[in-house]
Parts: C-alpha cells; structure tokens; sequence
C-alpha cells in the first residue's frame, strides 16, 4: 500500500518517560496516553508545519467555534505489535478518507495525506514501546480536528487544529449486552451528519442511552428517522443480524457511519462462504425471526471492540432471549480479524501496515 509519509515535522521529546510508572495490565479504555501528541495548525488557507510535542492541556480562546458551533471530527484507529516486535497499523487508508469526508461534511479543511500520514507514523514510531505484545494489546490512535478560530458569528472557523493523541488499551470487554430497540429517537436524519464521525453525533446519544440504562439495556439499536422501522445502528457500533446462516447488515448512507471494522468483516466472511446481504432489516423482521427460532446472532462491529455480542433485545417492552450457540459467526470472525491484524494470519487483503 502506497502512503505520502514524506511531511517534515518538528519533534520535541519529553526529557523523560512515564512509561515506567503505567500499569499496562490495569488500564482503563481511554483514559492513559503517551508521552507525545502530534499537532498541525490551519491558518491564513494553509496548513502549517507540523509538530510532535509532549502530551499536555492548550489554551484556547472562551469563543473558539468550537465551543459555539461544534466543528468538531474525529477517528479511531489502532497499533498492533506482533510477535517480531514489529508494529502495524490497520487500514489507516480508510480512517484518512473518512476523517476528510467528514471534515468536507463539517466546512472544515480536508488534512493532506502527507501530514496525515506522516504525523501518524512518526508518532507511533516515537511511542512503539507503548505498543504491548499479545493478543488484545494495542494502541488505540485519536486523530482528532477542531475549530480554532476565535469569534462568536455563527459562521466557519478560518483556523483549526488537527491533532493526533494516543492511548495504550487492553482487550475492549463490556459484559453481556442488553439492547433497546428505539421508537423515538433518532442517531442520525437524511441529509443530516450521521455518516460524519462529528464530535455531536456521540453526544446526542447520551440522552436516549441513559433512559435505556435506566431500564437496564446497555446499549440502544438505532432506527430510521423517519419510520422507526429500518435497522441501523448498536450504540455507536454498525450492527450485524445473523438468520439461520446469513449475515444481514445495513448498507452505509446519509444516517449510517461506513465503518472501517464492518467492511472487513464483510470481506472476510464473503471470503469464507459465508452468506452476507447488505440491506436494510425491518424491526419486523427481526421480533418474527426472533419468535421462530431462526434469529441466532446480534452483534455490532466497531474498532474499540471490534465485535461486541449481543445477548437480547427489547422492542415494545417485550424482551427477545437470544439462543447460545457454539458456531458463533461473531467469534469466529472477530478471531479471524484479529489474527490479521497481530500478523497471526496472512493478510491475503494487503490490510496491513507496518510502521
């Protein structure tokens, strides 16, 4: 795979690591990052040189537009070591094409490849001793834009921010997973910011997911805007349907984000003869697939957890058991991603990238 890493970039290190004073077998998701961040200013039309610089708070003017107006986009990513202490990145083609779709879809600058590209590796190259070896272990990648610009008219910025932060993580695990079918609100609308990664779509989930909380569901399976009768989405995860032997998954549009993790589970289960239908799936569908017997798997699909069973579901305060089965498709394709990614495999795709 050929990417533009060419960008010069001013680097500062730390005068010294923390690394040595991180528990890496007790780390909660999110929440510890690296020594260094990158950082790249768009200012005056242009992008400005980059740098990589220690890990700290900035100042930002009370007015930002972020503030006021959420220009805000971001991606997930990860790092992956394998067993030759070599580190690899994922697909980071596609996180680059969707951050800049989503950026398009904001008024905010499209971020070159060379910067993009170059920042990401660089920096991971800077922090690969935060990258731990075996399965599960990886280095979860923030890149990250905002709108700078000072001034409180409801316009774009003309100056923003694009950064990229770091986070050791381990194996991504929530339990068993409770879903609520939603029948009011709504994830995303046609001609809306659904298939951004924008920084208000996540939060607007809030709301509606801790009324589901209250209920006891972990999580909500979104519906369609305008009827509340199309399948869409699991929490901030795209959302697979497993009936009798055929995968069915919604196709990617205005309200449904085209995840990195959901295209790869697609190829390697099409690879594998496995059946898969990308289509929308009526909540119809799914309680009569449930009340016979032939629904046997619900899972979402995303990069924090790459795949997250679901144990059941609730529609119309009517909750739908679903079966344990041992010839998970869930498992076998999360094991079968996995195995690609920590080069346990080979990557007959051409997915991977070293660093």
């Amino acid at each position: 795979m050929g990417l533009n890493t060419t960008s010069e970039i001013d680097i500062v290190r730390v005068s010294s690591s923390k690394i040595d004073s991180i528990d890496f077998e007790n780390i909660s998701f999110g929440t510890t990052f690296t020594d260094h961040m990158f950082v790249c200013d768009f200012r005056e039309g242009n992008w400005q040189r980059p740098q990589i610089k220690p890990y700290e708070p900035f100042l930002l003017d009370p007015s930002a537009k972020v503030f006021h107006y959420g220009q805000a986009i971001f991606e997930g990513m990860k790092a992956y070591k394998d067993e030759h202490d070599d580190v690899w990145l994922f697909r980071p083609d596609q996180n680059m094409d969707r951050f800049n779709k989503s950026a398009k879809r904001m008024a905010m600058p499209e971020v070159p490849e060379d910067i993009f590209m170059s920042g990401l590796h660089q920096l991971i190259d800077l922090e690969r001793e935060w990258v731990k070896k075996g399965l599960g272990n990886t280095l979860y990648i923030r890149p990250f834009m905002i709108a700078i610009g000072s001034g409180v008219i409801a316009a774009p910025s003309t100056q923003y921010r694009f950064m990229i932060i770091l986070s050791p993580a381990k194996s991504y695990y929530s339990g068993e997973v409770k879903v609520i079918i939603a029948e009011h609100f709504s994830r995303a609308a046609n001609g809306g910011i659904g298939a951004a990664k924008a920084a208000g779509n996540y939060s607007a989930q809030f709301y509606p997911t801790k009324l589901a909380n209250e209920k006891g569901f972990q999580q909500i399976i979104w519906t369609d805007d305008a009827t509340h009768t199309k399948l869409e989405e699991a929490g901030t995860m795209n959302v697979f349907f497993r009936i009798n032997d055929t995968l069915f998954t919604a196709p990617t549009s205005e309200r449904i984000l085209d995840g990195v993790t959901r295209k790869s589970l697609i190829s390697i289960a099409e690879r594998d003869g496995i059946n898969v239908e990308v289509r929308s799936v009526l909540v119809s569908e799914l309680v009569e697939a449930a009340k016979d017997g032939s629904l046997k798997e619900v899972f979402g699909a995303g990069t924090a957890a790459v795949v997250n069973p679901i144990v059941g579901f609730s529609y119309q305060d009517v909750y739908y058991e679903l079966p344990k089965i041992e010839n998970s498709f869930a498992l076998q394709l999360k094991d079968k991603l996995n195995s690609i990614q920590y080069k346990l495999a080979d990557d007959t795709f051409g997915w991977t990238v070293k660093v």
